[in-house]
């Protein structure tokens, strides 16, 4: 199986200033000149990581990086003010104009292939090509299959673990919140403790769920106390407004991609957004291509969907490497 890139460090970062409250983080690594392509991260609220950029050969690409509005490295941290799907995907298009680049391959994983679904769909004569993992609509069905019904049945144990936070909940009237509404509650509470618990709670329940063999490496990392801060605020403002968007309007408004090159990467087991999420997209967009992992779930850091992504990423470089003399 094909590993990922060695690990490299940014040429050029950059704080980029999108409105008057936020700020985000932009990094460049790989070859100058060479094609560019976009990492939308995940989450919501996950931030870049370390080997975001090791899923692309440095010598064929022009890596770009940035952390979402209120994640990672950019400010204000965790802010949830005018952070909306709208909103991240004007950011994108500010960064690839602050950048000077005219098109660019986008990929991402999870929400970030929400995301990246948005933008191609409102900026599609911006985009090269389309590199899609795990693919997530923004449904209320995709949103009710993780936290309400549906991943629970692969993974009671830790859906217990899950819901314990909450089990208490109060009801609004006679209507008892959905589990997305009960934990941002818990969120937005004063109690440092309580709010701490139930990030970690829905972090780690994230991360049981994204593979199909245990990852204590994954767990952990997803558990740490700001990381899984970030996630489970961002995450819960995101999914209890159905990640801003309209219903069904990714694959309502996929005809406009017909003219862009597409991968789509699936795990066979994934827990998070199963594959009739990419199944469906593919349907609604049949110029694209969709690789189904066999021995994966839903995380970027298994083996066989790591070997399938460097896959993509170098096939999709075969599209272009000669337009950008790489």
């Amino acid at each position: 199986m094909l590993p990922l890139y060695p690990e490299i460090k940014p040429y050029a970062r950059h704080q980029l200033k999108v409105d008057d409250l936020h700020e985000l983080y932009v990094d460049e690594s790989g070859t100058p000149d060479g094609i560019p392509v976009v990492f939308v991260h995940g989450g919501p609220g996950s931030g870049c990581e370390f080997n975001s950029r090791c899923f692309f050969s440095p010598d064929k690409y022009r890596i770009i990086l940035f952390d979402q509005r209120g994640a990672g490295r950019s400010t204000p941290h965790t802010e949830l003010t005018d952070n909306t799907t709208d909103y991240l995907v004007s950011d994108m298009n500010k960064i690839r104009e602050y950048l000077g680049i005219d098109k660019w391959i986008v990929f991402g994983g999870g929400f970030g292939a929400t995301l990246s679904l948005a933008y191609a769909e409102k900026y599609p004569k911006t985009v090269l090509g389309l590199i899609l993992r795990g693919v997530f609509l923004g449904r209320q069905q995709d949103i009710d299959w993780f936290t309400e019904q549906g991943a629970s049945r692969f993974f009671p144990d830790h859906w217990e673990d899950f819901v314990s936070p909450i089990l208490k909940a109060k009801a609004v009237g006679d209507k008892k919140p959905s589990n997305c509404d009960a934990y941002h509650e818990l969120m937005m509470q004063d109690n440092e403790l309580a709010r701490m618990a139930a990030a970690k709670a829905w972090s780690t329940w994230e991360a049981h769920a994204s593979t199909l063999h245990p990852d204590p490496r994954l767990i952990k990392h997803f558990s740490d106390g700001g990381r899984a801060h970030a996630r489970c605020l961002i995450a819960t403002h995101y999914f209890r407004n159905q990640c801003f968007l309209a219903p069904d309007q990714l694959l309502k408004n996929a005809s406009v991609l017909k003219d862009i090159p597409g991968i789509l990467v699936h795990g066979r087991f994934d827990c998070v957004s199963p594959l009739d999420n990419a199944h469906q997209l593919r349907k609604a967009w049949p110029t694209s291509q969709l690789y189904i992992v066999r021995e994966a779930g839903h995380s970027a850091t298994e083996p066989a969907m790591i070997d399938a992504l460097i896959r993509a990423t170098r096939d999709m470089a075969l599209r272009f490497e000669a337009d950008f003399g790489v």
